[in-house]
Order: C-alpha cells, then sequence, then structure tokens
C-alpha cells in the first residue's frame, strides 16, 4: 500500500472506515473512528457508570474491544454510533453487575455533596446529582433523557416492564430534583 492510499479520506463515511477496518486492519480507519466516537461514548459510559474517572475510561476500551470483534455482524440497520452505545450500554451494564454497586434509593441516605457547591456552570451540578443516583434509576434516566429511548426499547434492553421504566424514570426525575435543590442550598 503506497503513502497515499494510507492517508484517510475526507468526510469518509463510518461505513467505509469499519470496513477498512474489518477487511484490511487499517490502523488509520480505526483512529478516525475512535476519535469521532469517543467523546460521546465516554460521556454516555460516564453517566451510566456515574462515573468519569479511569473506571469509565476502561469500560469504553472493554466497549471498543467488543465493537471491533462483532464489527462483521454489524448490519448497518441503524447508525455506527447508536450501535457502538449499544455495545457501551453492554459493557456497562456487565461492569455495573460484576462490581455490585446497586444501591437502594432511600432520599434520606443520600450523601451530601462534599462542601458548598462551587462550581458556577449549574451543568456540572446536573452531572454530580446524575452520578448520585441508585444505578437503576440513573441508567433509565440516562436513556430516556439524555439518549432519547422510548420506554419500549428502555424495558427491552434492560429485560424489565415499560411500567417499570417508567415508574423508575419518575423517581429518577424526583431524586434528582431533590439533590439538585439540597446542591443549589449549599446542604440539606
Amino acid at each position: 500500500m503506497d503513502e497515499m492510499e494510507s492517508q484517510p479520506v475526507p468526510d469518509t463515511s463510518d461505513r467505509q472506515l469499519a470496513e477498512a477496518v474489518l477487511h484490511y486492519g487499517e490502523e488509520q480507519a480505526f483512529r478516525e473512528l475512535y476519535r469521532g466516537h469517543t467523546p460521546r461514548l465516554l460521556g454516555f459510559v460516564a453517566r451510566i457508570l456515574g462515573r468519569s474517572d479511569a473506571e469509565a475510561e476502561d469500560v469504553v476500551q472493554e466497549t471498543w474491544l467488543r465493537a471491533c470483534q462483532a464489527l462483521g455482524r454489524f448490519r448497518w440497520e441503524s447508525g455506527f454510533s447508536t450501535w457502538l452505545v449499544g455495545v457501551g450500554f453492554n459493557v456497562a451494564r456487565d461492569h455495573v453487575r460484576r462490581n455490585a454497586r446497586s444501591r437502594e434509593l432511600d432520599l434520606e441516605d443520600f450523601p451530601d455533596p462534599p462542601g458548598p457547591m462551587s462550581f458556577p456552570d449549574d451543568r456540572i451540578d446536573l452531572e454530580r446529582s446524575i452520578a448520585m443516583l441508585p444505578d437503576g434509576y440513573r441508567v433509565v434516566l440516562v436513556l430516556h433523557d439524555v439518549e432519547g429511548m422510548r420506554h419500549e426499547d428502555i424495558a427491552e434492553q434492560l429485560g424489565i416492564t415499560v411500567g417499570t421504566s417508567k415508574s423508575q424514570l419518575s423517581r429518577a426525575r424526583g431524586a434528582l430534583r431533590h439533590l439538585l435543590c439540597r446542591t443549589k442550598r449549599g446542604g440539606p
């Protein structure tokens, strides 16, 4: 392969890049896919885990490994990004199960945010509050309110009923309001 062929092609589609990775092991194509999709994937995984540290980065790396292994089975019935986030969701869910981090909701047991919030940006308050939600509530909230999934799809993905999805979303929103109000007041 000469120098010109290994250079990235402007406006190369995800499908072309994925096929180059799958059929030719093109490292540059993989790098373009990785750079283009990892920021969204990392944000999604961090929200699902309730963490944005090395743990989320490990899940993202595992997601890319599984995605590359499954790439030949991807049928392109959805966008690459949608499929990749689905793989990431499954990896994150497995990670949560493995680490048994599930928590029961009791609003009185919510830990107070450490010290008064010194962040001027409300978005940081929201992200921290989402991270404090119990796993089940956080997952449904992120899938519905952040990723825009329908309750039917969430129920299928999580193996729960539509009613449970709706109930957990309602409770998650209530807990989130409670946490945000406590954060704005600087404590209990």
